[in-house]
């Protein structure tokens, strides 16, 4: 990516309910380490030369216990109470140094899986792109639609042929990201993930195939899974 300076940004501020834990999934551990530990180790081993910068809840008391924060290559800054806030506080705080046209990549904190050769593949398609895109995995089950007046009834099938999962990490233009974030949040569009940003601000990200265990621990069963696949990477 030449001429272009990359920047980390990891959420952190979720509280993960689904998981139903004592603390926020982000700290729980596989292996006895932090999920969010696992995670910024594997992406700064990946991704050395990169800055990285993680937003936190204002009531998140486990930071400080953790090997990132020691870690002098990451900065923190205040989390928002939705995952688009927390990313645009982070493009904000990053906003003195980065350039528009810095390339930003996004990561889910609870997403540890996620695979070395992915990363590069992902940087190097989307390097020759005026945007951006995200790592995503075609979808391979037979879905289902649910009847709105039944909804444990089928009411068809659904064609997966164009149809994919998007996982993270999600790469975007500095300059782009923000302007689309802010003005996904000025509308009041409820906003899952930075592509889905990006879409509602006319833009169209490219999708680039990814390992399929590159899971997102949200309920307990997960943490054996990430576990396993961890072992096999």
């Amino acid at each position: 990516m030449p001429e272009a300076s990359l920047w980390l940004i990891v959420p952190a501020a979720g509280v993960g309910q689904r998981m139903a834990a004592a603390c926020p999934k982000q700290y729980l551990r596989v292996d006895s380490e932090y999920i969010l530990d696992i995670t910024l180790r594997r992406l700064l081993a990946a991704l050395p030369a990169a800055g990285c910068i993680v937003p936190l809840s204002s009531t998140d008391i486990w930071w400080p216990s953790t090997n990132a924060s020691s870690d002098g290559r990451i900065a923190t800054c205040a989390g928002g109470n939705e995952r688009a806030n927390s990313v645009l506080n982070a493009l904000q705080a990053l906003a003195p140094t980065a350039k528009n046209e810095d390339w930003v990549l996004v990561h889910d904190a609870a997403r540890p899986c996620v695979a070395s050769d992915d990363l590069k593949r992902l940087l190097k398609k989307v390097g020759a792109h005026s945007v951006g895109g995200l790592l995503a995995s075609p979808v391979t089950d037979t879905l289902k639609m649910a009847s709105p007046q039944a909804p444990n009834t089928v009411s068809s099938t659904i064609d997966r042929r164009h149809l994919w999962r998007a996982l993270t990490p999600q790469v975007f233009r500095y300059g782009l990201l923000r302007d689309a974030l802010q003005g996904a949040l000025n509308q009041g569009v409820a906003i899952t993930d930075e592509a889905a940003a990006m879409e509602q601000a006319g833009h169209r990200p490219l999708l680039v195939e990814g390992r399929s265990d590159n899971i997102k621990i949200t309920v307990p069963a997960d943490l054996a899974l990430a576990g396993f696949i961890l072992g096999q990477l």
